[in-house]
């Protein structure tokens, strides 16, 4: 789409424009799909998103779909040839965080009945809209953001600090932070997304 107003960290990289217009902020409530999305936000913990949207198929090829129950499975050796695939990010406490959260993951949901229902309470069960102006409007971490990090640290879950909470939370569609300016945000305002 030529023409309309984006976010500017959308940059000009298909990938990341497709990411920015179909993905990011479109509120998600499928408990699989939420879980890769929170693994993922913890491997990008110190690198750009961009560098995990590129290896996003790799990363669910060698976690089996994201399926929690299969990777709460996986053994050392299983970690070891993963710290040998190069479609990945190799860091072996990222990937020992994933199994950790795959098992905090089948916890919560079986004490709760519902991941996405746990992750959606902090913010009352409805997105919230947000209306930043500029990107130095939009916050790295809120106080919802600290209770979800605070709330999945201590159910076992591994890279879940605030900021990464709240990147997920604007991913997942927790939090609408698209620009006033942005074609987005009017869209998944009106339910559209």
């Amino acid at each position: 789409m030529t023409g309309v107003r984006r976010c500017g960290w959308a940059g000009e990289d298909p990938l990341y424009v497709a990411y920015h217009d179909e993905e990011w902020g479109a509120p998600l409530r499928d408990d699989r799909a939420l879980y890769e999305l929170l693994v993922l936000e913890g491997f990008q913990a110190g690198l750009s998103w961009i560098t995990v949207l590129r290896k996003r198929e790799a990363f669910r090829r060698a976690f089996d779909g994201f399926d929690p129950e299969r990777v709460a499975r996986l053994g050392p050796r299983r970690v070891e040839a993963l710290l040998r695939d190069p479609g990945i990010i190799r860091h072996r406490g990222k990937i020992e965080g994933a199994v950790a959260s795959a098992r905090a993951f089948l916890a919560l949901r079986e004490a709760e009945g519902s991941f996405a229902r746990f992750v959606w309470s902090f913010v009352g069960g409805a997105p919230r809209l947000n209306a930043p102006r500029s990107p130095a409007e939009v916050p790295a971490e809120t106080a919802e953001s600290r209770a979800l990090s605070k709330a999945l640290r201590a159910r076992g879950f591994a890279f879940v600090g605030p900021k990464s909470c709240y990147a997920f939370m604007q991913s997942a569609g927790l939090v609408n932070d698209h620009l006033t300016s942005c074609f987005r945000r009017a869209e998944l305002a009106r339910g559209q997304g």
